[in-house]
């Protein structure tokens, strides 16, 4: 389980003082994250502003700051929806109660990033991975539950897309796209077309721009299922295309979170693709980097480019909500940090990053079950969980406070650890 370190590539970037919007300059501080010169030159700021008003225009601004909180995969299995009918007495489906103990964290970040790990077909019967085949469609009210929590992004390149086929994908697509122009949430990762598809995504927070990526490894062997549809998924494999779509978020915005699906179920070995991968990604021109796919917590780390400027990667977030019935499927993470534009320099730079471990409760027939930070949780709802009990069984069904600290201390390390909020 130890992560083997991928190299570090370079792209310098060049910066002006004149422009709190400009480019990032060269920083030998932590956690400094590079940034391509985008807008008006100095000069032509210059050449239009009256001079009695360039020393006013040239005075520090306060820095610009956006607390940022993700979360993994939303994986709305058999028993997670059996749960939310329950809670809603046999009229519909309620969700709301099983994200409430994490609802503080998500609702007090300036931006809130979510996974969902399943589309919603409303045409389809409901399916959770129920009969033993990995096939997902959700009920409506899971949207509802999630942007009642407090998200405002959410991404859809997984491998589960096409569980419904193309015409499940693209009521989904319309689903999510009808949801966003109602509460004001972004949605990207499958398009209804190419030009869809290359319609970089942002968001202005708190005065500072910044443009969302979403890219999935495979779409569980019906990737051929798109070759008769003008419905567009952009894969890990396309780089050209990643390149130029990081490229032009960089140009765009302040700064570039992409959501990438990658990896192999239920492992925890960071491989060499995806770090060559990250690393390219992060040269592009990708700030912050949150991986998905192998319902593990994994761990997380900077990059450096060749100027000494950063990007940082978590390699994958592991499950947000789930039924599943190994140990490590029900430990995941909130990445936490903050995006901040200097006001004297107009420079990016990340602060205060980490993750907040979350462990995903229930007990015995799946019952009471719920999402909880680790500050939240307890030695004694540990010792009352069901896993060790769960049907059908999983393989590694040890469970207890002692196995949820081992997999903390074995995925995270300990210099990004938030166990107290």
């Amino acid at each position: 389980m130890k992560l083997r370190k991928g190299r570090a590539f370079g792209a310098f970037a060049v910066m002006t003082a004149m422009l709190a919007f400009g480019a990032c300059a060269h920083s030998d501080t932590d956690h400094t994250v590079g940034k391509a010169s985008f807008g008006s030159s100095a000069g032509e700021v210059e050449s239009t502003v009256p001079e009695e008003t360039t020393e006013e225009l040239t005075e520090p601004q306060p820095d610009r700051t956006v607390h940022v909180v993700a979360a993994g995969d939303n994986l709305i299995h058999y028993s997670v929806y059996k749960n939310a009918e329950m809670l809603a007495g046999g009229s519909g489906y309620d969700f709301k109660p099983m994200y409430s103990e994490v609802k503080y964290l998500i609702e007090s970040a300036d931006l809130a990033i979510l996974n969902q790990e399943t589309i919603i077909s409303e045409s389809n019967p409901i399916r959770g991975a129920d009969g033993g085949q990995l096939i997902f469609n959700s009920p409506p009210e899971v949207a509802d539950a999630v942007i009642d929590c407090g998200f405002d992004v959410f991404t859809m390149a997984n491998n589960h897309l096409l569980d419904m086929g193309t015409q499940g994908l693209e009521e989904s697509i319309n689903f999510w796209n009808k949801k966003a122009a109602e509460n004001d949430l972004t949605v990207l990762g499958a398009y209804l077309n190419d030009e869809d598809a290359n319609r970089i995504r942002t968001r202005e927070v708190n005065g500072v721009k910044i443009a969302f990526l979403a890219y999935a490894h495979h779409i569980n062997g019906n990737e051929c299922l798109l070759d008769d549809s003008p419905l567009r998924v952009v894969m890990n494999e396309e780089e050209d295309i990643i390149e130029r779509q990081i490229k032009e978020a960089r140009q765009l915005a302040d700064a570039v979170i992409v959501s990438v699906h990658w990896g192999e179920d239920d492992t925890t070995v960071v491989t060499e693709d995806r770090i060559e991968l990250a690393n390219k990604m992060v040269n592009w021109g990708a700030d912050v980097i949150l991986g998905c796919h192998t319902h593990t917590a994994e761990t997380m780390e900077w990059i450096e480019r060749d100027d000494g400027t950063k990007g940082f990667v978590y390699y994958c977030m592991g499950n947000f909500i789930c039924a599943q019935t190994d140990n490590f499927n029900v430990v995941g993470e909130l990445p936490d940090f903050d995006i901040v534009i200097d006001g004297s320099t107009g420079q990016l730079r990340l602060e205060n990053v980490g993750c907040i471990p979350t462990i995903v409760h229930y007990e015995y027939d799946f019952s009471n079950m719920k999402v909880y930070p680790y500050s939240k949780y307890s030695p004694e709802l540990a010792a009352a969980h069901g896993l060790p009990y769960a049907i059908p069984q999983g393989t590694y069904t040890s469970f207890g406070w002692d196995v949820i600290n081992n997999i903390i201390d074995e995925q995270i390390p300990q210099e990004f650890r938030k166990l107290d909020k």
